[in-house]
């Protein structure tokens, strides 16, 4: 009996030193690919740089694309371009067999936000967009992680599939919403990503299901001061129909979200308009309420047209559903944030940052927070971020984790003149590292972490219920490729 004991325990210690050598050769691993990438900084950024000077909008990015797609073809990837009809979508591919961990890349830039690496207003005058949501961080960053894991596959030290996903148009386009449409994530275990941010942190929270819609108004013209009997104004039923939708706003629930513009209101005052547009986007944090909201949008579209005796049709341009989180994935994400660090700024680089946030009108955490990487709040299962994205489709196809990564400085909000400027210099390239060396260690983790990956898959299948059949929400439209036009 005492042999079997001393046997018994030898066999436990030699299992425990096995499993340790394995924890120390992953950490090897990880250090390995922080120093590799850092040493790599000059080439991504000038990568991203070059895509911030291109600023392309949605389904509009046709030499950023190709730019990321040379990187990738140049480091053994197989790329394959123009997927789920999307010209400027891309998927590369490195590796056989599983798992297989994808990657996402995002490269579009924002109309009307032109901006100088300056830290005052300064649009450039022969430019009409800018990289006000760091998507040129994005894709070079997401291609970084994608080539060190692929380095690592070439070494013989990870196994399994690699897949970098271009995704083009997220703002507004829902390009991702296609691709999973498509099929091209059904045979993917787990999707990481990242987006750029004024910190450095991951969390559980879900977002907002969105719906955007432009409602097309069709009158009569005429002459608005010598017959404007003979006419019926279809800028007339877009007012009334904006009046009846603000009316609304009182009896539904006060976390959704609705907005609008007039994107044609006529041409001239003198004629009575036959054909005006308004774009709505309609957003809940659950999507089966957000559709009851637009249905009842469309109601009062149909009563407005009826009132001012116009006709009525509408367009569904996008629709997102809301992220579905995983708490497995962002716990281990948020190890792997905190093992790569934050971002220090140089003395020039607190100047710039300084002026930045005196810009703004509000209070602002200080600089060094961008050093710091934010604790994981494990109650925000409950919460919501306040935004919409097409990553929420993915993440009910397949287990998904993202991060944010401190690329402005902080307080600085996307979607800014502000963001645009810190993107274009050192503050953005830096924390864009941080977020490409964060995917990476984490890619290190999914393929080399078989229980991690179990744990994820059940938690997701447990939160999205067995009885889930995907169904896109902009129904089976063909992409909006001109809808920046």
């Amino acid at each position: 009996m005492k042999k079997l004991f001393t046997a018994a325990i030898m066999c436990i210690l030699f299992i425990a030193q096995i499993h340790g050598q394995k924890k120390d050769a992953f950490a090897a691993l990880k250090e390995s690919a922080i120093s590799d990438l850092q040493s790599q900084y000059g080439k991504y950024k000038n990568i991203a740089f070059t895509i911030w000077s291109y600023a392309e909008v949605g389904y509009k990015e046709t030499k950023s694309t190709p730019l990321l797609q040379s990187t990738l073809k140049e480091n053994g990837f197989n790329v394959e371009a123009g997927v789920a009809g999307l010209p400027t979508a891309f998927v590369a591919t490195y590796g056989s067999g599983k798992p297989v961990i994808g990657v996402l890349a995002e490269f579009d830039a924002l109309p009307g936000l032109s901006q100088d690496t300056v830290p005052e207003r300064k649009p450039f005058p022969d430019k009409i967009a800018g990289h006000a949501c760091g998507h040129h961080l994005f894709g070079t960053a997401s291609v970084a992680a994608a080539i060190e894991l692929k380095k690592l596959m070439e070494q013989k030290k990870i196994t399994g599939t690699i897949k970098l996903f271009g995704c083009p148009a997220e703002e507004g386009g829902s390009g991702k919403v296609y691709m999973v449409r498509e099929g091209l994530f059904n045979d993917v275990d787990a999707v990481i990503h990242w987006h750029p941010a004024s910190t450095n942190a991951t969390s559980i929270t879900s977002s907002l299901a969105d719906i955007a819609v432009k409602f097309r108004f069709h009158g009569l013209s005429a002459h608005a001061a010598a017959a404007p009997d003979k006419g019926r104004s279809a800028l007339d039923g877009v007012e009334s129909f904006d009046y009846m939708v603000n009316m609304m706003r009182e009896h539904i629930p006060q976390d959704a979200r609705i907005h609008y513009v007039i994107s044609n209101g006529g041409k001239a005052p003198n004629v009575v308009p036959d054909f005006a547009e308004v774009w709505y986007t309609i957003r809940h944090k659950n999507r089966n309420e957000m559709f009851r909201i637009f249905d009842w949008v469309v109601q009062a579209a149909k009563g407005a047209a009826m009132g001012t005796q116009t006709k009525v049709d509408y367009e569904i341009l996008s629709g997102e559903y809301e992220t579905l989180p995983n708490k497995a994935l962002s716990v281990a994400m948020q190890k792997n944030i905190e093992r790569t660090g934050g971002v220090t700024y140089t003395a020039a680089e607190k100047e710039f940052g300084k002026k930045i946030q005196a810009s703004y009108a509000y209070k602002v955490p200080p600089l060094e927070a961008a050093e710091k990487v934010e604790p994981l709040n494990l109650q925000d299962a409950n919460t919501v971020f306040y935004a919409s994205t097409d990553v929420g489709d993915i993440s009910w196809t397949v287990p998904t984790i993202g991060m944010g990564a401190a690329t402005w400085v902080p307080g600085t909000p996307p979607h800014s003149w502000q963001a645009v400027a810190c993107g274009g210099t050192d503050i953005g390239f830096k924390g864009m590292m941080v977020a490409a060396k964060s995917l990476a260690l984490m890619g290190i983790d999914l393929f080399t972490d078989k229980a991690l990956l179990d744990a994820a898959k059940d938690e997701f299948i447990k939160a999205r219920g067995t009885d889930f059949k995907y169904k896109a929400i902009l129904g089976d439209r063909k992409p909006p490729l001109n809808y920046r036009d």
